[in-house]
């Protein structure tokens, strides 16, 4: 009996054929997984792990080892001189807004690199939603964004003219969020740090690496940048973390960020982990294994979506540098019954059926396909996109590379062979 005798005969022949086609890319993302589980594992072991730092700690938190151990075990894993790894960050928006409003001041100007910013972190900004309500804009923090060329690339012509002594952070967006461009790779990243650094020495380069993490076999602070992000939701949790986010970086910005998520006084010294660190622990250990499962199975999505005749980025062969997959319907109505699918093969709430609606954040309507066993934890196998032309549905995640086959595989019987 083979899983692939539950589909119709067409469909088990496509799979086959994207099996075959997509065998050697696969064990290029095995012998990537090896490379970043060992770097994980000699910081567990240089730190000195012990069971008592699986425990966490009540009220204030103060002496709470186990934090203080992971947190060097991050700085370790990615070369940075501090880190602050905490369950009190409750997303990657909040982590990245945390550090913009720890890094920057009153007349201090924000730039963005790589674009206009995703939909959460306009609203950070005061870009979108109301005035009053707290965001830079209101701490009269300056924001511009250099926009993309077609081609998607930074316009480095205009960035020169925009990187200003006014500037004091310039922020990059690894991933491409709710847009058409690619996420940038970690090559890029540095060309962007080294032409950042022949212009503006002294600024400070923040990138936010959510989905970023163990992509690829290096990180964005290994080539130069002061500062990075992301959540434990998504590739750093290793789908075991609960909640939480990371900042890792230079020493100073860490204290700063530090003084934002507390107080100032309490810095890092403060906050308790209560039952966290155990899971916070292990999924980072297994976050290699993890992100190297949800890299495969969007190389499989990829390239059994592009047989269906859909426009697909990245492509199967393509370099990658997060877990996200885009595909491009054309139309809301397959788009939405795709989503529909995905959310009743999902291992959790599979009986649910999702409908486009309003969210906190996002301008246009938004359909989610989330049945995870973390809230909105997208390194689990989920798929969302707004409602607007050209009707993307973003894909991510997967805790192991056989949910995905077959989720993916039923979606695409279901939408395109029914």
């Amino acid at each position: 009996m083979n899983w692939k005798d539950n589909f119709k005969p067409e469909v088990q022949t496509l799979v086959k054929n994207v099996e075959r086609q997509i065998q050697a890319r696969l064990m290029e993302i095995d012998d990537q997984v090896t490379f970043n589980q060992q770097k994980v594992l000699d910081a567990f072991q240089k730190e000195k792990v012990a069971e008592e730092n699986l425990n966490g700690t009540t009220g204030y938190g103060y002496n709470d080892m186990g934090r203080e151990t992971l947190e060097r075990v991050y700085a370790d894993v990615f070369k940075t001189e501090d880190a602050l790894v905490r369950p009190q960050f409750v997303s990657g928006t909040h982590t990245i807004s945390t550090s913009f409003f720890g890094m920057l001041r009153p007349g201090d100007e924000l730039l963005y690199l790589t674009g206009m910013p995703y939909d959460t972190i306009q609203e950070v900004i005061g870009i979108t939603g109301k005035s009053g309500m707290g965001s830079l804009r209101d701490f009269d923090i300056d924001f511009d964004y250099v926009a993309l060329l077609p081609s998607g690339e930074v316009d480095f012509e205009e960035a020169r003219r925009k990187l200003t002594q006014k500037v004091k952070v310039v922020a990059i967006q690894r991933s491409r969020g709710y847009s058409a461009r690619a996420s940038f790779t970690v090559a890029e990243i540095q060309k962007m740090v080294k032409f950042i650094r022949e212009v503006l020495p002294d600024v400070t380069i923040f990138v936010d690496n959510c989905y970023g993490e163990f992509s690829e076999m290096i990180e964005p602070t290994e080539i130069g940048v002061d500062v990075m992000v992301g959540s434990l939701i998504k590739n750093a949790g290793g789908g075991i973390a609960q909640t939480g986010g990371y900042v890792v970086g230079r020493s100073d910005l860490i204290l700063k960020i530090a003084n934002r998520l507390t107080n100032v006084g309490a810095g890092k010294e403060e906050g308790a982990t209560l039952e966290n660190m155990r899971r916070m622990y292990q999924g980072f250990f297994m976050a290699p294994e993890v992100t190297g499962a949800a890299i495969k199975g969007a190389i499989f999505e990829s390239a059994i979506l592009e047989k269906c005749n859909l426009e697909v980025s990245p492509k199967w062969d393509d370099p990658r540098t997060d877990l996200i997959q885009t595909i491009n319907f054309g139309e809301p109505d397959s788009m939405i019954k795709f989503a529909k699918q995905i959310q009743k093969n999902s291992p959790v709430d599979s009986y649910v059926d999702p409908e486009p609606s309003e969210m906190a954040g996002y301008e246009d309507k938004v359909i989610m396909a989330a049945g995870t066993f973390v809230q909105g934890a997208s390194i689990e196998f989920s798929a969302d996109g707004p409602i607007r032309a050209p009707y993307t549905l973003y894909l991510q995640g997967g805790l192991t590379y056989s949910h995905v086959k077959i989720a993916i595989t039923k979606a695409v019987e279901t939408t395109f062979f029914s």
